[in-house]
């Protein structure tokens, strides 16, 4: 029977298309969904025999998961890899929605794959690993979100042959085995996802793709964020109080951290966008080692707050502040102080008041240092 082929291009409602792929989805059809990258066949993975018909089209690659488990967002792949390590929840939330899928160890007795029909945990699971992807199509997403349980992907036929890129391309492949197939014209990149396996915590590109290993190095970096009110003062000198002494613990000189996987920033609640560094507080950090002759203040953004894994305030106010504003920051905005004390602000003060701050900040950096996750890279 032929495949239903639906043109988004010229669907005036795709409301209308999303209930029919996921009705189709829930009735145990295999539907093929354009990606950023490719043409992927879906199906419902509660269904023993839709995940069975998945696999039969797709060859798959040697020692890995013949399929793929598509996620909803990057934190739901705390319930499928409950150990996923520090690197795969950056390279997480930074890459995804995106041409990224992520091998990760099914090493888990919590994990929802034990959950799933045994045809689906056979076909999601290869190696003792799972490879999670979500990819940057809004059509798969919003069919996922109105769907119970997980979606597999797969991706027809022989992986040598390279990817479908057309709707023509996938159901060439998939003769007789797709019941919708919704087309969105050629695949934004037509090239593969970039896949990698974590390890530890650390990474290795498995297949090469869109995103480089370069990039998703810089990616999988520690960053952290200090806060303050107009990033002048107390979080520039935070910022480079940290930044010698993570140089320190990896061996290397301040400038070099980041090349170390480690970025440091620092932000303003008020501040404007390019000021200096106020005078005194250049003067101290070059007491005591640091840099601020470069600085240019900047403001929080949702950016900012989005890539850092850590964030750490000068008061009690700024935390209430950016939670209240970003609210899903709440695991990763802390104060600087481990006992949740204020930080002196110096603005206005003599150069006393500025190094009596920067013994304070230091004293806080040095209190939380271990805590923070800095560690020698090996590469």
């Amino acid at each position: 029977m032929p495949s239903m082929v639906i043109d988004l291009r010229r669907t005036e409602d795709a409301r209308d298309v999303v209930h029919r792929a996921v009705q189709a989805l829930a009735e145990g059809h295999c539907v093929a969904f354009p990606t950023e990258t490719d043409y992927v066949v879906a199906a419902s993975g509660r269904s023993g025999p839709a995940t069975s018909r998945l696999g039969g089209i797709v060859t798959g690659w040697d020692g890995e998961p013949l399929l793929t488990l598509a996620l909803k967002s990057a934190d739901e792949a705390l319930d499928w890899a409950p150990r996923i390590s520090p690197v795969g929840r950056r390279l997480a939330r930074r890459c995804w929605p995106g041409p990224v899928s992520m091998l990760i160890p099914d090493d888990h007795t919590e994990s929802l794959v034990h959950r799933l029909p045994e045809a689906s945990r056979t076909a999601i699971v290869g190696g003792g690993r799972l490879r999670l992807r979500i990819p940057g199509h809004p059509m798969l997403a919003d069919c996922m979100r109105m769907l119970a349980g997980p979606v597999l992907l797969a991706e027809p036929g022989n992986p040598a042959a390279g990817q479908a890129v057309t709707a023509a391309d996938v159901i060439e492949r998939c003769p007789g085995s797709l019941a919708l197939v919704i087309d969105d014209g050629r695949t934004r990149y037509a090239q593969p996802a970039s896949t990698i396996e974590l390890n530890g915590n650390s990474f290795r590109m498995v297949r090469p793709g869109v995103v480089s290993e370069e990039t998703l190095r810089r990616l999988s970096s520690l960053m952290v964020l200090f806060v303050c009110t107009g990033n002048t003062c107390r979080s520039p000198m935070a910022e480079s109080l940290f930044r010698v002494m993570v140089a320190e613990r990896l061996g290397c000189q301040p400038d070099q951290v980041e090349r170390h996987g480690v970025v440091v920033s620092s932000a303003g609640l008020a501040a404007w966008g390019g000021g200096p560094a106020s005078a005194h507080a250049v003067e101290m950090m070059s007491e005591m080692g640091g840099d601020l002759g470069g600085h240019e203040s900047q403001p929080l953004t949702e950016s900012l707050v989005s890539q850092a894994d850590i964030i750490l305030t000068m008061t009690t106010a700024h935390r209430a502040a950016i939670l209240a504003q970003f609210p899903g920051a709440g695991g990763r905005v802390a104060m600087l102080s481990p006992d949740r004390r204020d930080v002196l602000d110096p603005v206005g003060g003599p150069l006393e008041t500025y190094r009596k701050c920067a013994r304070q900040i230091h004293g806080h950096l040095v209190a939380r240092m271990d805590t923070l996750g800095v560690e020698r890279r090996i590469t």
